[in-house]
């Protein structure tokens, strides 16, 4: 699953810009939830996410959500728990520490972060249909946000 590796993504870019000097104790942890994540995944998949097909096959959406009280669902949970923590208020803080432009970047990477993590929760929680659209439009904006934040 895709999960982990996004995690790990944010979770290091996070670290290099929030505390460097502790980037590989942040991000060693984060490895090895994701690494249980993925171990937990494949030895009970059918424990871990539901499937619900369409009554009539290729009319409709396949839901497939995790289930939040599978050892891969709590992880899941400890990690957009964790990404909220670390990156949204730690960027938030570097922000409100900052002057200038560097400001405006943090301020833009904590408000990418809210808005991607409160999607993430969402699209957990709601069966694919019109809604769906609205919540993944969300987190395709804090990409965007991610992107100018970051960029020079």
């Amino acid at each position: 699953m895709w999960f982990p590796g996004a995690v790990l993504f944010a979770m290091y870019i996070g670290a290099i810009l929030i505390t460097p000097k502790k980037k590989w104790y942040i991000f060693s942890i984060y490895i090895v939830l994701g690494i249980i994540f993925e171990l937990f995944l494949f030895i009970d998949l059918s424990g871990s996410v539901t499937f619900d097909y369409p009554s009539t096959s290729g009319e409709d959406l396949i839901n497939d959500n995790l289930v939040f009280t599978s050892i891969t669902g709590i992880v899941a949970l400890i990690f957009l728990l964790s990404l909220l923590i670390f990156l949204g208020f730690g960027f938030l803080r570097k922000g409100l520490q900052s002057t200038g432009i560097i400001r405006r970047k943090f301020f833009l990477i904590s408000v990418g972060a809210f808005i991607y993590i409160i999607g993430a929760v969402l699209d957990g929680l709601f069966s694919p249909g019109l809604a769906l659209i609205f919540i993944r439009s969300g987190m395709a904006f804090s990409a965007w946000l991610f992107y100018f934040g970051l960029k020079e």
